[in-house]
């Protein structure tokens, strides 16, 4: 009974100071759905970074050639720099430290067709441990192997966007496509994790694409796995394969346009570096946002302590304790600062599902959400929050003398 009579008085007081306490119960809500939105939204864009990375190989290091901008030894600036398979086969050999390696032999915008049915995509051709360095995933049949590439077979691995373009129900496997006169068997069909994008690729063996498309023995790209290295080591690695071309292409090993080297591992530390400090700042101004209204609580409650200075001052004349008026004004803060603090978390909740529901297409920013360890977190900073909020008022309730209350104005 008592507990009811206390939840009473907490609602009567509510109610009587409508427009201040929801005007302070604002700006707890907004310090929490400010803080649900922030923390949503950098998770979003590690989301959508992880997603980009997921599509490849993170400890992945990927080469391709430029042209050289300094002179060295004698040759002047402005050499291309053109990979051969010979390049390849030298880092497999005499680079420490490498796990899968490939090439890449590329033709964009290639035209093709089965049947009545044909349209532009993008032919990549590549070795077996391709798979491993874009995560490839074959749902049917198989990627391209080792035979393949030593017999120049006219093989392919058509992704899911292709399947459905060019053969839509009908089973692909073992069917043949045509581009620019050549037929290629299907062997397989894959998924990527990067998206509809990666999926519109039609694999085939390297050495079937340099000899159709007069490629000779050059290849666009020499991308390799790194294993267990570290960051550093990786780097180090990188390094290493950067002197090895310069000395076979004969150029400055510290000319940065002779040769591009993206390491993966490198770059996926230093994004996550990045996101991990806006966390942390977005934390910050959470936190502040919410203390900020915290002390609007504590206002507030000091007001009703001083407004129900008679009242108190009788309780306590009629026997009531201490603690019994300290967990009056206590229960009055936690009860407000809940209510406007899960109003501000189920609001930033519907929010950011409201976002993720409208991105179709995956980029940098990708499925905004809170986890259910944050909410759980939110509840207990809520609870401290109007603990806190309460307790000096409380304190200052506690200390009023009944004969100076019954005297108070």
């Amino acid at each position: 009974m008592i507990k009811f009579d206390r939840w009473q008085e907490i609602y009567d007081t509510v109610s009587k100071n409508k427009l201040r306490t929801a005007l302070t119960g604002f700006s707890v809500a907004w310090g929490i759905f400010m803080l649900i939105i922030l923390l949503g939204s950098g998770q979003g864009l590690k989301n959508g970074f992880e997603l980009d990375f997921k599509d490849d190989a993170i400890n992945s290091i990927w080469i391709w050639g430029g042209s050289t901008s300094m002179p060295y030894k004698g040759i002047k600036p402005g050499k291309r720099i053109r990979f051969r398979n010979a390049d390849l086969e030298y880092l497999q050999r005499n680079l420490p430290g490498v796990e899968f390696i490939t090439g890449r032999f590329n033709r964009w915008n290639q035209r093709i067709s089965y049947g009545e049915n044909s349209s532009t995509f993008r032919l990549r051709a590549v070795h077996p441990d391709h798979q491993k360095l874009e995560n490839t995933i074959v749902l049917q049949g198989r990627y391209i192997n080792d035979l393949d590439v030593s017999d120049y077979r006219k093989v392919a691995v058509i992704g899911q966007k292709i399947q459905t373009q060019l053969f839509g129900k009908e089973d692909p496997m073992g069917k043949y496509v045509n581009t620019q006169g050549m037929n290629f068997k299907i062997v397989g069909i894959f998924k990527d994790e990067g998206g509809e994008r990666e999926e519109e690729i039609m694999y085939i063996p390297v050495s079937t694409a340099q000899r159709a498309f007069n490629g000779a023995d050059y290849l666009h790209q020499i991308m390799f796995t790194t294993g267990n290295a570290t960051v550093e080591e990786s780097k180090q690695i990188a390094d290493q394969a950067k002197s090895i071309l310069a000395s076979r292409h004969t150029f400055d090993p510290s000319d940065d346009e002779a040769i591009y080297v993206n390491n993966h591992s490198e770059n996926y530390e230093k994004i996550m570096s990045v996101l991990n400090a806006i966390t942390m700042f977005v934390w910050v101004i959470g936190i502040m946002t919410i203390i900020a209204g915290i002390v609007g609580i504590g206002n507030i409650m000091m007001i009703t302590v001083k407004e129900r200075t008679r009242e108190i001052g009788i309780r306590k004349a009629l026997g009531a304790t201490p603690l019994s008026i300290i967990q009056l004004i206590m229960q009055e803060s936690v009860v407000i600062t809940a209510i406007a603090g899960y109003l501000g978390l189920f609001a930033g909740i519907f929010l950011l599902e409201y976002v993720s529901s409208m991105i179709t297409d995956p980029g940098i920013f990708y499925n905004p959400e809170v986890d259910l360890g944050l909410a759980i977190l939110a509840t207990v900073i809520l609870i401290i929050s109007g603990a806190i909020a309460g307790y000096i008022p409380a304190m200052r309730a506690a200390a009023i003398k009944p004969i100076e209350a019954l005297k108070d104005e």
